[in-house]
């Protein structure tokens, strides 16, 4: 439902209570005229006519209350009646007033949050078959990654992950983190096939600059040797020997020469953590790879088969993305119900970013609520909070009525008692 602006009314969910009400006045007036024609016939006429009475007038000043909040009763410009749509603004000021004192300052959204497990409540959800079942929700999750996929404008998502990704390089120290790694590995022997890979790459090298060898061999061989053949054999024996020796490299796990690679990587490690020198080698590099534009263009090439792979992959399943989609957010769900140190993380990064969307948006948020109630018109407003809480002030129009009949009754009874 919505009134003439297109403003979305919630329907009257009131209005059953509203009759009730009014039928129990209209009942209790005609009660008191009923009575009244008894008063003579036997005392207890006295008091059905005396709890009606009152009855009356209780609902009728409850009715007129209630009727005061929301419009002027009869239609009668009766002061102070219409009170709500007579002072929207200021019932705009002041619901943001509360607002943003009340939840939108950052010490109450960062205490609101300490005591929430959000990341918990959140895992817990998507772990549970049914959620991640629910081919609503993976048909929702799909349409909404394809069109956050598709509305990426790809040269300046590049362009801006070309400058994320060289600003945080710039700021990280290679050369310490890579030392660290080279040493986890040795330490957990994981550099046993990295030792094999160089050894392989080693024979490889050695075959594809086989004619380089042989040149510098018949280079540097006398004129003897060159004038009896002698550098050729001497050429195939040095050829020979390296390729004996890496394959006996590799196929021996307690050569020397493994020994002699494992001391020269962790000189590596402990250079790449404690050199200076090498440590600004490396930065150095870094830098030029960085700025080198094949990076950029060897990134921009992999998103964009990356998104359309994804896009594709989701359309042709149907937003399900084969199930992927539901698979994953169960995964992530698992992962975010039994890891508590990620829920730390997740529920300190929901804080914080709470808080800052509070002190940097608070204003506007407010402002923004103000500015939309005073631009609803009267009957608007009126419409959407007698909607809210009609039902309850219906109750009220009704207790009044039955209260104001005990009373009535109790008077009556005094009244008798005393006379």
């Amino acid at each position: 439902m919505s009134d003439k602006s297109g403003v979305y009314i919630p329907p009257d969910r009131a209005r059953a209570m509203r009759r009730t009400a009014t039928g129990l006045i209209v009942l209790m007036a005609a009660l008191f005229l009923w009575s009244g024609r008894f008063l003579d016939a036997h005392p207890a006429w006295g008091y059905l006519h005396a709890f009606a009475e009152a009855a009356m007038v209780g609902g009728l000043a409850d009715w007129f209350a209630v009727t005061a909040l929301f419009r002027h009763p009869l239609g009668l410009p009766i002061p102070h009646t219409a009170i709500i749509p007579e002072n929207k603004d200021r019932i705009a000021d002041t619901m943001a007033g509360f607002l943003r004192e009340n939840f939108l300052t950052p010490a109450v959204v960062g205490r609101r949050m300490g005591a929430m497990n959000l990341a918990h409540a959140v895992g817990s959800y998507l772990a549970d078959p049914k959620s991640t079942r629910d081919s609503r929700i993976r048909a929702g999750a799909g349409e909404l990654a394809i069109e956050v996929l598709e509305s990426l404008d790809p040269d300046r998502l590049g362009t801006q992950v070309r400058g994320g990704i060289k600003a945080q390089l710039s700021k990280l120290e290679i050369a310490p983190l890579l030392g660290g790694m080279l040493e986890a590995m040795i330490a957990d022997g994981r550099h046993k096939p990295l030792i094999d890979k160089i050894i392989r790459w080693a024979g490889l090298v050695l075959e594809d600059n086989e004619t380089m060898v042989r040149d510098m061999v018949h280079k540097r061989a006398n004129a003897v040797l060159r004038f009896t053949g002698l550098d050729e054999r001497l050429a195939n024996s040095v050829l020979d020997g390296l390729y004996k020796l890496l394959a006996e490299v590799l196929v021996d796990p307690q050569h020397p020469l493994r020994d002699k690679i494992e001391e020269g990587l962790q000189e590596l490690a402990r250079g790449l953590r404690e050199d200076p020198e090498m440590q600004e080698r490396v930065e150095r590099m870094k830098r030029e790879l960085l700025e080198n534009p094949a990076i950029g263009d060897w990134w921009q090439g992999v998103w964009e088969r990356l998104r359309a792979n994804l896009t594709q992959t989701i359309r042709t399943s149907g937003g399900t993305g084969h199930g992927y989609i539901g698979e994953t957010l169960g995964e992530l769900g698992a992962a975010l119900r039994d890891d508590e140190r990620l829920q730390r993380q997740i529920n300190r990064f929901a804080r914080r970013t709470a808080v800052g969307v509070a002190t940097r948006y608070g204003d506007q948020i407010v402002r923004l609520v103000s500015e939309t109630v005073k631009r609803w018109d009267a009957q608007t407003i009126t419409d959407r909070v007698e909607s809210a809480v009609g039902r309850d002030l219906q109750f009220i129009r009704i207790n009044g009525t039955l209260v104001g009949g005990l009373v009535g009754l109790t008077l009556h009874f005094l009244t008798s008692m005393l006379g």
